[in-house]
């Protein structure tokens, strides 16, 4: 477990802020109490420094986990965000998209949205913004980025891609052993 590179640090900072724009310092100063992002084995971890602390007198080979990962950096050295960082990312969301209840379903088997199931959208959001995918009841779903831009949405039609699929909450089934 060591602190990100300064390299590592800011893929996963412009990966975090393509969704929540400038909270990213939220996630760290929060008032009850200090987090900050540790990298262990490729994964990067979400955790209260007196947590990681106590952390730190295990071995590495004990240690399976610690705190909430956010996701990995990838054998190219990309950061891939993963499905339980999405407790984090949606209160802070800039751009969101709720869909209607009937694409809800396809969007959980890993399907991307379309126009057809889109139910609102956020003004002025740009063509490639990640956003955070809600039911129309609120819940969040997933994350994704925009294949279209917010006026781009109300010209396309039904069956046009909108919002390309990256995580879903349908993944903690369909992939149970890649996430831990």
């Amino acid at each position: 477990m060591r602190p990100l590179t300064d390299e590592e640090s800011k893929q996963f900072f412009e990966k975090l802020s393509k969704y929540i724009g400038d909270n990213v310092d939220v996630l760290i100063d929060r008032p009850d109490g200090k987090y900050c992002f540790r990298l262990s084995k490729d994964r990067v971890y979400y955790v209260r420094e007196s947590v990681m602390k106590k952390a730190a007198h295990f071995g590495r080979p004990c240690l399976l986990s610690f705190g909430t990962c956010f996701g990995k950096f990838t054998h190219s050295s990309k950061f891939r965000l993963y499905i339980t960082a999405l407790d984090y990312l949606a209160p802070y969301a800039k751009y969101k998209v709720w869909l209607r209840p009937g694409a809800e379903q396809q969007f959980l088997y890993g399907n991307h949205v379309l126009k057809s199931g889109l139910g609102r959208i956020t003004e002025n959001t740009q063509q490639y913004q990640g956003v955070v995918v809600y039911s129309m009841k609120e819940l969040p779903l997933g994350f994704g980025v925009a294949a279209k831009a917010t006026a781009d949405c109300r010209r396309a039609d039904p069956m046009t891609i909108v919002v390309f699929h990256q995580a879903d909450i349908g993944e903690f089934v369909r992939n149970e052993e890649e996430l831990t």
